[in-house]
């Protein structure tokens, strides 16, 4: 099977001129092609950071949903390697003091979309990554066993940006072609698997905007 494979712009290649909110002519001076292992389920080329917090999926589980969750570490700080860290149970719980209540706490996604645009890796997408936590959707549970958890460095109160938006939707037209069971309204965010107990992406984002960028 050959590798899924789309056009992805890297924030370190754009030269970018601002039209109005979330419009942008984005003139690239180089391409790199985004790709889905079908062997390995990891995106390439993009960098690959193992995570201990996963495991398998339960036998004969379809993967049919996208969860979109947004983080800070420290919290309203951007630009750490902490979430890195955190998702890789080696935070330093001495290093911030709201570090010391979560460096133990097993947590990963399959995925972080920095600010910059960098992606980074943590869980094959064939595996269950422990992103959702307590969770349903459309009257099941456990929603790490048939979903994918994608997490933007960002708060609730604060825009994403412009990359973090190309990046993640360059991401789930990739994952709609190599899971065809992911359809558009099964695209959602922390918040509505979680409600009253996570408000994540936020109000910032802008679903509208994300949805409008693939068919």
């Amino acid at each position: 099977m050959p590798f899924l494979h789309i056009l992805v712009l890297f924030a370190s290649t754009f030269k970018i001129h601002m039209t109005k909110r979330l419009s942008l002519i984005i003139i690239p001076s180089m391409t790199e092609i985004l790709k889905i292992n079908p062997t390995t389920a990891l995106l390439t080329p993009v960098k690959y950071r193992p995570s201990p917090h996963h495991d398998e999926r339960p036998q004969n589980t379809l993967i049919d949903m996208i969860v979109v969750h947004g983080i800070s570490l420290p919290p309203g700080e951007f630009g750490s390697n902490a979430i890195e860290e955190f998702f890789c149970g080696k935070l330093d719980s001495n290093s911030h003091p709201a570090f010391a209540s979560i460096a133990t706490v097993k947590v990963s996604a399959h995925l972080l979309i920095r600010r910059t645009g960098e992606m980074i890796q943590f869980v094959p997408f064939t595996k269950r990554a422990w992103h959702a936590g307590e969770s349903h959707f459309q009257g099941r549970t456990r929603c790490n066993d048939f979903s994918i958890g994608i997490e933007l460095e960002g708060t609730d109160d604060t825009c994403y940006e412009q990359t973090q938006y190309q990046q993640l939707s360059s991401v789930i037209q990739l994952l709609i072609r190599a899971y065809p069971f992911i359809t558009r309204d099964r695209i959602v965010g922390h918040a509505d698997i979680a409600p009253g107990r996570k408000t994540d992406p936020g109000l910032t984002f802008d679903w509208q905007y994300l949805k409008g960028t693939f068919a």
